[in-house]
Formats: C-alpha cells, structure tokens, sequence
C-alpha cells in the first residue's frame, strides 16, 4: 500500500494500545515506526529487475520482523525508561505495527516476501488496490483525531472502530475476489472455454470493479472487466502471451527472477527486435500496465534471442484512461476500449 496509508494505521494501531498512556506520542511514533519496511526502496540492487524483485523482501520478513520488534523492545525500555505498561505490551504493539504493514502490502498485487530467508513465491493476495480511499480515509481521520487530541478515552474508542471496519473492508475485498472469479470462471465455462490459471484484482480506489486474467492452454490469455454493478457480462479480449522465446533463455537470471516474483503471469512483445517482458498484474489493463522490461535482443546474424542487461521499458499508467474507468465502475455503458487499449503493447 501506499506510505501515507501504512503511517495512519500504524498510528492507529499505536494509540490503540499505548495511546493511553502516550497520548500524542503513541500516534507519530506509530506512524513513523510503520513507514520503516518500506525504506528499503532506497537500496540499489544494480538493474530495475533486481530492484522491483527484491523490494518487500528481508525488510517485510515476519521473522525479521519480529526479531526487529524484540530489539526494539529492549531498547524503548532502556531510555527512556516507563513501567505504565509490561514489556508484552510494548512488543506486542511494535509487532501488531509491522505485521499489519506487510500483511496488507501482501493484500496488493505487487507481492510481499512474508517467509524470507525462504523463497516461496511472494505472497499476493491481490484483493484491495494501492490506493483505496475507502481503507485510508478512516485511518486518517482517526489518525488525525489521535494526533490532535491525544489521550482521550473517546479517541482510543474511535480508532478501534476504525480498525475493525478496516478489518471487515479486507475481509469483503477478499470475498469479492472470490465472487468474481467464480463468476467468471461460469462465464468461460459457458463458453466452453478451458482456463488453466486465473489471476484477478481490482480496479483502482474502489473493490466494486475488476480485471480478471485468465490463461489458456494454447499460450494466451484472457483479459476481462467485470463489476458488481455490471447488468451483462463484462468486456473480454483474447490476447497472446508470447511465451515461447522466454522459455528460450535458459542464461537470464533476472528473467527467471521476474517469472518467479510475478507468478509467470508474463506476456512477451518483440519491438524492434526487443524482447519486452510485461507484468500482467498491475495497471489498468492492456496498453497500460506498471511495470514492463527489456529482457532480450534478437541476433541480426543468427535471427536467436540472447540476454541482454535488463532496461525498464516505457510504459504509459494510464493517467488519460483513469475517468473512464472509474465510471466503468457505475457504468457498463460504454465499456472500456480494451482493443484501442491493445495498440499501445506493440510501441
């Protein structure tokens, strides 16, 4: 999730337990302390690859992390020095903090490492967007609260409620996932259309709407839109994967990396004699996703792929298509131009 999102529930999560006895203090340190996994964005891993896989990894560990919260219990309790509350407490409130960020950054999309040193792929539940106002704008109106009128009973009320309602939203996100798969799943099924992998998440600032990728045995995909308010079938396109020159490169570590970080839920485009990896999880749809990647360059001699250093690859967020698609989650009419949106993965 976003920073300012992880900082308001930290505080939240802080004034809940010590804002009794801290006041002011229980929400800025929590929402400092929350902010603290993310900083690993700051290292250099040596190439883009590197560095989007290796992001959300020691640093959102809960064995890491939960080694960090009994360091830092034994030092809160050094200086300076309070015995209002047991030191069960103190740990338990570092480690609710951190638990909470990367729990829900494993809620996203991107993928959080939850069991390094080990490497199962990273977690991705994929069921609340990075950004959703219906999450944070609780947190920060507690948050704020906390803040401006520090230890009032009334205030520690407020928040819990808060987050219990935060709770209940990533609960409701992670059942409408469900539902939607499985309504899609029908739809392809009444199409006689076999499916071999499916991965979905929602559309931004909301878990109404949402895009679903769905994999076929003959090395392509579906792309659908689809959304509760939705009174037909959504949009649907049939697109390729491409898959066969990746599987060529047996001598690209940061391409195997890419496939394990992402799933495999990988599409290939040859521009310019590129090779160009894109991750299909993230953005708004096709002709618009985060994050895409040269990987290989075909051979003039030889006509064959050969790995080249990895380079980020332009990529447009979207930012024109963003109104569209917020009223598509209202509206079904019109439907988002997925084929006009398709041009832009060929340039």
């Amino acid at each position: 999730m976003d920073s300012v999102t992880q900082a308001v529930l930290g505080a939240s999560v802080t004034g809940v337990m010590l804002g009794r006895f801290h006041g002011r203090k229980a929400y800025v340190t929590g929402a400092v302390l929350a902010t603290l996994p993310d900083l690993d964005v700051i290292i250099d891993y040596g190439n883009p690859i590197a560095n989007m896989i290796y992001h959300r990894g020691f640093s959102h560990s809960v064995f890491v992390l939960t080694l960090f919260s009994l360091l830092l219990t034994w030092l809160f309790r050094l200086w300076p020095p309070t015995h209002q509350y047991s030191k069960g407490r103190l740990f338990l409130t570092l480690w609710l903090i951190f638990m909470t960020h990367v729990l829900l950054d494993a809620l996203t999309s991107y993928g959080t490492q939850l069991f390094w040193p080990w490497h199962p792929t990273p977690t991705s539940v994929s069921s609340i967007f990075i950004i959703d106002p219906f999450f944070t704008l609780p947190l920060l109106i507690a948050a704020v609260a906390g803040i401006a009128a520090g230890a009032r009973p009334g205030v520690q009320r407020f928040n819990g409620w808060v987050l219990g309602y935060c709770a209940l939203y990533l609960a409701v996100s992670v059942v409408a996932k469900n539902v939607t798969e499985a309504r899609v799943r029908a739809e392809f099924a009444e199409s006689n259309i076999e499916i071999t992998d499916m991965f979905s998440t929602p559309a931004p600032f909301n878990i109404l709407l949402w895009r679903v990728m769905a994999k076929t045995p003959d090395d392509h995909y579906y792309e659908v839109i689809t959304g509760f308010l939705d009174d037909k079938p959504g949009e649907r396109i049939r697109l390729p994967l491409n898959s066969k020159p990746a599987h060529a490169l047996t001598d690209n570590p940061m391409l195997d990396g890419l496939r394990w970080f992402s799933g495999d839920w990988l599409r290939y485009d040859e521009i310019d004699n590129q090779l160009v990896a894109t991750d299909l999880r993230m953005g708004l749809g096709t002709g618009y996703y985060s994050f895409r990647f040269k990987v290989a360059q075909r051979d003039p001699v030889t006509g064959q792929w050969r790995t080249t250093p990895p380079e980020r690859w332009r990529s447009e967020r979207g930012v024109d298509a963003l109104g569209n698609v917020l009223t598509r989650i209202i509206h079904q009419s019109p439907p988002l131009p997925l084929a006009s949106w398709e041009t832009r993965m060929t340039r």
